[in-house]
């Protein structure tokens, strides 16, 4: 083998190494996106089914007040056992912050119970965002199943949906998804 053909060879080595370490990079980061977004998916729907779980379980307080305790677009606050083994009734609100959906949590104190200690706060999904598109997290339905626009009305809620627009990588995509689930309140007496 001459200089010149052993020249082409190492030439011809390096530019298919080169070619193929930059389809590896590539490939790796469109998947990384991929990944990042399946991640956010999957903490969402975690994050949804505590929510959902908790609301159909909303109960009239230790000290017997209503279920639901205020609504809004983006935050719902009610009464509910969370805490699996403990006896009590804790006071629960759901809201989305920045790109958060978080979990917040009041467990009744003294004797008679009261709900004036500190709420303990959970962050339970990350790159939700309701706020920045626009879109209530959560809908509340009466019990003939119109839409409750009046937020002071919140005595009259029978069911709730709950939405979360998901989107890891707002630059890129694919778009936002948007995760929808929803909970009748089982445990409120009708008059």
């Amino acid at each position: 083998m001459t200089l010149i053909e052993a020249m082409v060879w190492i030439v011809v080595f390096i530019s298919a190494m080169l070619a193929l370490t930059s389809a590896l990079i590539s490939f790796y980061h469109i998947n990384s996106f991929a990944i990042k977004d399946a991640n956010a998916i999957a903490s969402a729907q975690h994050s949804m089914d505590i929510a959902v779980r908790a609301l159909r379980t909303a109960s009239y307080s230790d000290v017997g007040a209503y279920p639901v305790i205020s609504i809004a677009p983006n935050q719902v606050s009610f009464f509910s056992s969370v805490y699996k083994g403990d006896p009590h009734i804790q006071q629960v609100r759901f809201f989305t912050t920045g790109n958060s959906f978080e979990e917040g949590v009041i467990e009744p104190a003294g004797d008679p119970p009261a709900y004036t200690g500190t709420e303990i706060v959970s962050d339970l999904s990350d790159y939700v965002q309701n706020l920045s598109v626009g879109t209530s997290t959560f809908s509340y339905y009466d019990q003939n199943g119109t839409l409750i626009s009046d937020y002071s009305q919140f005595q009259k809620v029978r069911f709730v949906t709950v939405n979360l627009v998901v989107d890891a990588s707002t630059s890129s995509l694919p778009t936002q998804l948007t995760l929808t689930s929803s909970a009748a309140l089982r445990n409120l007496v009708t008059h």
